[in-house]
């Protein structure tokens, strides 16, 4: 998936070099993203997990760019975190997002090495020992996943519905409307997980909302490309790029294994 290789911070697009937006990181801290859950007397809006959760889940379906879960996190403890004056990485697993590009570098990023990203609009380092995981971290990176779950089962089924093959839509075909109907039940499946974890915020329902929010928007994103054909990895369709952007999720801390293994405990327990 990833290999490594010299990487100067930016990420390339289509043959063009992108850098992280500051205007745009501004204009979100102005919007109170990153302060949401700060107290109003510390100059955020006093809401919770549950609200934090939308905000992210919206993140996710818009392709935001850049490290959103670090910053947040960060707010109220890192000066300029909250209003988007100041962008904040942090080692998640095995992977730092946006290092160079980040004005403040938490959670043991110390001997990051460059890696040569899936995802064109996500640069990334690969730290020698995996960061501990942050159930918050992995539930907001969750609600990411659901916002793109959700998301390409919307452009499934736009396609299926305009795309004409044989004088009908393709959405006609029953291999095709299985996968529509495949990835909404995944997403939904996820929806349920997401919110209830984000009310209870029980490492165990983190665990779960993660296993489940990562499979919504992995396979979904691949169900999506295949509805689409070749022309979903085209650069005039955002298509292939949830899915790069799903992949490179599903590599923070609190995946597949480890929301297992914590589950697994769980049981046992």
């Amino acid at each position: 998936m990833y290999s490594p290789a010299p990487l100067s911070g930016t990420a390339r697009v289509g043959g063009s070099t992108f850098r992280l937006d500051r205007v745009l990181w501004r204009a979100l801290g102005g919007l109170g993203f990153f302060s949401l859950r700060l107290p109003e007397a510390d100059g955020g809006a006093g809401l919770g997990l549950p609200e934090a959760v939308l905000a992210f889940e919206e993140a996710g379906r818009a392709l935001v760019p850049g490290p959103l879960v670090a910053t947040h996190l960060a707010a109220g403890e890192v000066p300029g975190a909250a209003t988007g004056e100041v962008v904040v990485a942090a080692a998640d697993g095995r992977i730092v997002e946006w290092l160079d590009e980040a004005d403040v570098v938490r959670r043991g990023a110390e001997g990051a090495v460059p890696m040569r990203s899936v995802d064109p609009l996500t640069p990334l380092h690969r730290v020698p020992a995996p960061a501990p995981s942050d159930p918050v971290a992995d539930l907001l990176t969750a609600a990411e996943q659901l916002g793109t779950a959700t998301r390409v089962c919307e452009l499934a089924v736009q396609h299926a519905r305009t795309r004409e093959q044989f004088g009908q839509p393709i959405g006609a075909f029953q291999a095709v409307k299985h996968l529509c109907a495949q990835m909404l039940v995944r997403a939904e499946l996820a929806r349920a997980a997401v919110y209830a974890a984000a009310v209870t915020a029980d490492r165990g329902d983190i665990a779960a909302a993660r296993l489940l929010a990562d499979e919504a928007a992995v396979r979904g994103a691949r169900d999506c490309l295949q509805v689409h054909g070749g022309m979903g990895f085209t650069w005039d369709s955002e298509v292939h790029l949830h899915l790069k952007r799903a992949w490179v999720r599903a590599q923070r801390g609190g995946a597949v294994t480890e929301s297992e293994e914590l589950l697994a405990a769980d049981l046992v327990a």
